[in-house]
C-alpha cells in the first residue's frame, strides 16, 4: 500500500488549501476561451502597448536600482566599521514598515507643484519647476526602490557576513587582495541571495497597484483595476490578469534559471568571519552619512511628514476613523486566524502524507504569494460570483483571497516550529495515551506558540496594508485604512490621508523588529 492510499485525508486536505491559489490561475486561463474582442481592439491600440511598456520599464529600473542600494548597503554593513553601523545594521530594515502608497502619498504632497518644497523654492529663489513631475514613471520607481531595497540589503548582508576568513587567507596565497577575495569569491557566492532578493523585488514591483495609482502610471495592475471597474468587464479584466500571471512566471523561472545549481553562502562560526574593516576620517563619515541618507529618505523623513499632517489634522479624528480602524483591525485579525490556522494544517498534512504529490499540492497551496493582488482579487471573484452572486455583499470572497496570497507568509514560521519538534515527543505521548486533538493541545501547541505567534503578527501586519484585495472585492461602503488612503491620494488630498497612514506606518514596525532580531541572529 503506497502513502498516498495511507493517508487520504492528508491529501484532500492539501488540495482544498491549493484550490484559492489555483482558483485564480484558472480562471484567468478559461477566460480566453471567449475574448471580448471589441474591447481587446481598444485595449491593443490605446492600452495594452503603453501599459506593457510601462510595467517592463518599471521593474528593470526598480530592479536595479534595488540591486545597487541594497546590495551597497550590505556590502557597507557587513564589511567596514564606522559611526553608527550597529544602528543602522537593523534601522536599515524600517522602510518595510512603510507601505508604498504611504510613502507615494507623502513624497506626492510634498514635492508635488503646489506642495511645500517647490512652494518654498519660488518663493526664496522665484524657481519655477513645473518641468519636476513627481506623479510620474520615474518618480514610481524612486519610490518603489525606497520601499523595496530592505529586501535585496536582508538578503546580501546575511550572505555576505557568512564569508570566512579561512576564505580570504586562500584567496591571499593565491595573490589576490581583499578587493579582489570581494570580487571573485564572496561576490560570485552572494549571487543567488542577491538574485534572490531581485526576483522579489521584481514581483513586489509587478504586483504594485498604491504607488502606480497614486502617481497616475498606467500598469498591468492599474489596467485589470480600470477594465473592471471602468469598463465593467470582468471577462477582459481576467484576461489582462493572465498576461500579468505570465509575467511574474516569467520573472520565477528566469530567477530560477539564473542561480542554477548554485548555493547560498553558508554561514560561519563567528572566529571565522572576516574581521570589518575601520573606517576612518572622511571615509567613515561619508559611510554614515551615505546609510543616513537613504534611512532619511525611505523612513525617517516621510514619518516626520506624516507626523505633522497627522497633527495639522487632528480635528479631523472622529466616529469614522475609529470605524475604519476597527473594520482594519477586525479584518486583520480575522484574516490571520484563518490564515495562521490553514497553514497550521497545512504543516502538519505535509508532515502526515509525505509523498511526491502531497509536496506537490502544498507547494501549489503557497504559490499564491507569487501572485499580484490584483489577480488574486478578480481571479477568485469571478468564479465564486458566477455561483449566482450569493457571496456578494459579504467578506467571503475577500478572505478567500486573503488566503491564497498570505497561506506562504504564515507556512514558513510554521513549518519551521514543526521541523523543531522530536518525533520522540510524539513516541512519548502516545504510551501516556494522549493523541489527535489531546496531542495538539498538550504537546504540539505549547512548543509551537512562538511559531505561530510570529506567523500571525507577519499575516496581521501584512493584511493591515493590503490594497488591492481589499479595495476590489470588498462589500459595497466597507472601507479601511488602507481604502481610506487610496481614496483620500485619488482626490488629491495628500495631508488628510496622514491620519491612516500614520496608524498603518505604526503597526507595521512589529514585523521589522522580529525580522531584525531575526537577521541579527542568522548573521
Amino acid at each position: 500500500m503506497t502513502r498516498l492510499t495511507r493517508a487520504p485525508a492528508a491529501t484532500v486536505v492539501l488540495a482544498l488549501l491549493a484550490l484559492p491559489a489555483l482558483l485564480p490561475i484558472a480562471a484567468t486561463v478559461l477566460a480566453w476561451s471567449s475574448p471580448e474582442t471589441g474591447i481587446w481592439a481598444h485595449q491593443l491600440e490605446y492600452v495594452l502597448p503603453r501599459v506593457a511598456l510601462n510595467t517592463l520599464l518599471l521593474v528593470f529600473w526598480v530592479g536595479l536600482g534595488s540591486l545597487l542600494l541594497g546590495a551597497g548597503l550590505g556590502w557597507l554593513v557587513a564589511f567596514h566599521d564606522f559611526p553608527g553601523r550597529g544602528l543602522f545594521s537593523w534601522a536599515l530594515l524600517l522602510p518595510l514598515a512603510v507601505p508604498g502608497y504611504v510613502l507615494a502619498v507623502v513624497a506626492a504632497g510634498t514635492l508635488d507643484y503646489a506642495g511645500p518644497v517647490q512652494s518654498w523654492l519660488r518663493a526664496v529663489g522665484d524657481l519655477d519647476l513645473q518641468r519636476l513631475q513627481v506623479r510620474s514613471l520615474g518618480g514610481a520607481a524612486l519610490v518603489l526602490i525606497l520601499t523595496l531595497y530592505p529586501y535585496v540589503y536582508l538578503l546580501a548582508r546575511v550572505a555576505f557576513e557568512g564569508a570566512s576568513r579561512t576564505m580570504l587567507e586562500v584567496a591571499m596565497t593565491l595573490g589576490e587582495d581583499r578587493r579582489g577575495h570581494f570580487r571573485r569569491v564572496v561576490l560570485p557566492m552572494a549571487r543567488p541571495a542577491l538574485a534572490a532578493g531581485v526576483a522579489l523585488v521584481c514581483m513586489e514591483t509587478v504586483a504594485d497597484f498604491g504607488v502606480v495609482a497614486a502617481f497616475n502610471v498606467d500598469t498591468l495592475t492599474t489596467a485589470i483595476y480600470r477594465t473592471w471597474y471602468g469598463l465593467f468587464s470582468l471577462q477582459a479584466a481576467l484576461q489582462l490578469a493572465g498576461l500579468l500571471v505570465v509575467v511574474v512566471m516569467a520573472t520565477a523561472w528566469l530567477e530560477r534559471r539564473s542561480r542554477g545549481r548554485e548555493a547560498y553562502a553558508a554561514t560561519r562560526p563567528e572566529r571565522e568571519r572576516l574581521p570589518r574593516r575601520r573606517l576612518r576620517g572622511a571615509r567613515a563619515w561619508a559611510a554614515m552619512l551615505a546609510a543616513l541618507m537613504v534611512l532619511g529618505l525611505a523612513f525617517l523623513l516621510p514619518v516626520l511628514q506624516l507626523s505633522a499632517w497627522a497633527w495639522q489634522h487632528a480635528a479631523d479624528l472622529d466616529a469614522r476613523y475609529l470605524d475604519f480602524a476597527l473594520r482594519s483591525l477586525g479584518v486583520a485579525g480575522s484574516g490571520a486566524l484563518l490564515v495562521v490556522a490553514a497553514a497550521l494544517l497545512h504543516g502538519y498534512a505535509l508532515a502526515r502524507a509525505g509523498h511526491a504529490v502531497a509536496r506537490g499540492l502544498g507547494r501549489l497551496a503557497t504559490l499564491g504569494y507569487a501572485l499580484p493582488g490584483a489577480v488574486l482579487a478578480v481571479g477568485v471573484f469571478a468564479p465564486l460570483n458566477a455561483l449566482g452572486g450569493l457571496l456578494q455583499g459579504t467578506l467571503v470572497i475577500m478572505f478567500i483571497a486573503y488566503l491564497a496570497r498570505f497561506l506562504a507568509v504564515a507556512a514558513g514560521p510554521v513549518e519551521g516550529g514543526l521541523a523543531r519538534i522530536h518525533g520522540g515527543l510524539d513516541e512519548a505521548a502516545a504510551t501516556l495515551g494522549s493523541s489527535g486533538p489531546a496531542r495538539l493541545r498538550r504537546v504540539h501547541l505549547p512548543l509551537l506558540k512562538g511559531s505561530l505567534l510570529v506567523a500571525a503578527i507577519l499575516v496581521f501586519v501584512d493584511l493591515m496594508k493590503e490594497l488591492p484585495i481589499t479595495l476590489m472585492t470588498r462589500p459595497f461602503g466597507f472601507e479601511t485604512l488602507s481604502v481610506r488612503i487610496f481614496e483620500m491620494a485619488a482626490e488629491g488630498e495628500w495631508t488628510r490621508a496622514a491620519l491612516p497612514a500614520v496608524m498603518i506606518v505604526l503597526v507595521g514596525l512589529l514585523p521589522v523588529y522580529l525580522l531584525s532580531r531575526r537577521m541579527d541572529h542568522v548573521a
